[in-house]
């Protein structure tokens, strides 16, 4: 009896110190996010400031230059093959692509889905393709609200390296859910073409459709940093086709050092996002579950969130219910740090750059930015403080971006002050886990 009860024990210890161990095929299978976008309910405006009301007396800024980044899409798809171009911020041998349907509406039937490794344009390597199953079936019908994971699929992709994701939509679907700012040109062409080599006479646009991550099986050390923010972390007034907001620049320097390769980047940003209230998407309250928690293998979120909800408040004859106080924003940004630490998460804070030259801006708005910031600084309760305000503005008129930034729309940094923001984040913090 006392051998069998030692037996017994010495068991049932082996089977705890497995369990806290993981076994061999737990322990590799470990997914990271290499890439990904946040999902909104389509078709948006593109996130310029309100039109001014008749009789605004504050003198009207010049344009913004150049055309929206933003491109019509369509409302519908019919037989018809997407193929979108997506750019992960960490290498891997094996995949998972994922296609949400957030923001619901009818269900959404792929009929055939495909990756492969991009050959410039709509084109892709020969030898690359490879067909995505979901739970073993060759298409999938995401329900309203729901999200669909793909089964792994072997392919060696290196960080940056550009691949292709191809569906087919063989049914009359409505576009609803889509990330209309996707700054990487999308093609759609007539019938199943999710293998072809190239999409000879597609129609453009630069949205992703349904689809919203791409995730790698990856070391155990590895490591997400989410980029979660509004249309200046959307990369609004960066160079189309060429990687160049924050976010992307910001992988592009943790690939550069040996001791950070081991660490992805993914954008969460959306263009319009206010943190409080709904408009271009979910507030970034209601969308942090969705966009940060629910993403696998998150360590750090970049909070850059606020000005939407400083700006929007400012509008002439705007309901009393979208007033916005310094207090409410903190409030807030005590949710996303204590959200974000119950799962592990650290949160790094990004101080508001400036916006004179608005019409929505006055010494109101401008306190409350200041505000906001000196609490984003100084209170301690971020993990990190990353201050973009110092990195854009101009020295010589610190409530105003610096001109070498300003696209001309007063707001959103251009391809040079995104690189300034990118260089401004403390690396080295992340490795301090």
């Amino acid at each position: 009896m006392m051998i069998g009860s030692r037996i017994r024990n010495a068991a049932l210890l082996f089977g705890v110190v497995a369990l806290a161990l993981g076994s061999p095929a737990q322990a590799k299978d470990r997914w990271i996010s290499a890439w990904g976008t946040a999902q909104q309910l389509a078709p948006m405006p593109p996130p310029r400031m309100p039109p001014r009301p008749a009789g605004e007396t504050r003198p009207a800024p010049p344009p913004p230059s150049g055309p929206s980044p933003i491109l019509p899409t369509p409302e519908r798809l019919s037989d018809q093959t997407v193929r979108m171009i997506v750019r992960p911020t960490i290498g891997g041998s094996m995949l998972r692509i994922q296609f949400s349907n957030a923001s619901g509406g009818e269900p959404v039937r792929i009929g055939r889905a495909g990756i492969a490794k991009s050959a410039g344009d709509s084109a892709i390597f020969a030898g690359t393709a490879r067909a995505l199953s979901f739970s073993g079936q060759g298409s999938v019908t995401i329900q309203p609200g729901a999200v669909a994971i793909s089964d792994p699929v072997a392919l060696d992709v290196a960080a940056f390296e550009l691949l292709a994701v191809s569906i087919h939509l063989p049914d009359d679907t409505a576009v609803n859910t889509l990330h209309p700012l996707g700054l990487r040109t999308t093609y759609i062409a007539k019938g199943d073409r999710t293998g072809d080599a190239d999409l000879t006479g597609a129609e453009t646009n630069r949205s992703y459709f349904w689809l919203s991550g791409v995730s790698v099986q990856a070391e155990a050390r590895a490591g997400t940093i989410v980029a979660f923010g509004d249309s200046i972390t959307d990369g609004y007034g960066t160079t189309p086709d060429t990687g160049r907001a924050w976010p992307d620049l910001l992988a592009d320097r943790l690939q550069r050092y040996a001791g950070t390769r081991h660490l992805s980047v993914v954008n969460m940003g959306i263009s319009g996002n206010r943190v409080r209230r709904d408009g271009a998407g979910l507030s970034a309250l209601a969308r942090f579950d969705r966009d940060v928690l629910a993403r696998p293998g998150v360590r750090w979120v970049i909070l850059l969130e606020g000005i939407n909800d400083i700006n929007f408040a400012a509008i002439p004859g705007i309901p009393a219910s979208e007033a916005v106080t310094a207090e409410d924003l903190i409030a807030a940004y005590v949710q996303f740090i204590d959200r974000a630490h119950l799962h592990g998460i650290k949160v790094m804070g990004a101080t508001i750059a400036p916006t004179e030259g608005t019409w929505l801006y006055s010494e109101k708005t401008e306190a409350l930015r200041q505000a906001v910031n000196r609490w984003i600084r100084t209170s301690g309760r971020f993990d990190a403080v990353v201050d973009f305000d110092a990195a854009l503005r101009d020295p010589a008129r610190p409530t105003r971006l610096n001109p070498p930034f300003n696209p001309g729309d007063h707001v959103h940094p251009n391809d040079p002050g995104n690189a300034a923001m990118a260089e401004a984040i403390d690396i080295a913090r992340f490795l301090r886990d």
